[in-house]
């Protein structure tokens, strides 16, 4: 019990520390594309997409009925990924919609298929809990589009941040802009999209 209670306790610390950060470095990335982050456990998932997000230069990250969650398996991406915080999906999906945003929902079985059409450039993709999957009745929202990752083995399942990883490069291969544009050189060589050196 005292040991879980000190992992929480370093990880709220290193939370604080890549959230202060985040405000001063983060900028929205290149591509018009967001990630939406339904009801995920703060555990490595969450700052293993943040990892990708970066590495695609995704334009931000949201956070449904997520509370602070751990940022060391994202190797240092927290401090550059615009993120935002939503108390449930609703008010999430408002924000987004009225930005003109298409949403998918990656969803094993979707009717759509990842890499049978184009995505338009303005995309969300929305990964829910890997347990319980998205927080909220698709029913209620017909213009959500219900992705699903083709997989040709026995488990049709996918780790999420692998799932996040796929369906990004998929975007990029449609809009990826030039490498050129997504780096900045910062005084004494320290290489990072947007943002200060330290």
């Amino acid at each position: 019990m005292r040991r879980r209670f000190n992992r929480r306790l370093d990880m709220e610390t290193r939370f604080e520390r890549a959230r202060r950060r985040n405000m001063v470095d983060a900028r929205p990335g290149i591509h018009e594309c967001i990630v939406i982050l339904d009801g995920l456990k703060p555990d490595f998932n969450i700052g293993k997409i943040f990892r990708t997000a970066d590495a695609f230069s995704v334009r931000e990250i949201h956070l449904v009925g997520v509370g602070i969650f751990d940022p060391e398996p994202a190797k240092g991406s927290v401090r550059w990924v615009q993120y935002v915080f939503h108390d449930d999906f609703a008010s999430c999906h408002d924000q987004i919609r009225r930005q003109g945003y298409t949403f998918f929902a990656l969803e094993p079985g979707g009717t759509e298929v990842l890499g049978k059409g184009g995505l338009p450039e303005k995309s969300a993709f929305i990964l829910g809990h890997e347990e319980f999957g998205l927080s909220f009745n698709p029913d209620d929202y017909p213009d959500i589009h219900p992705l699903t990752i083709p997989q040709w083995g026995h488990v049709q399942s996918l780790n999420v941040s692998v799932a996040a990883s796929i369906v990004l490069y998929e975007y990029i291969r449609q809009h990826g802009r030039p490498l050129s544009e997504g780096l900045v050189q910062h005084p004494g060589g320290d290489t990072r999209r947007g943002g200060k050196n330290g």
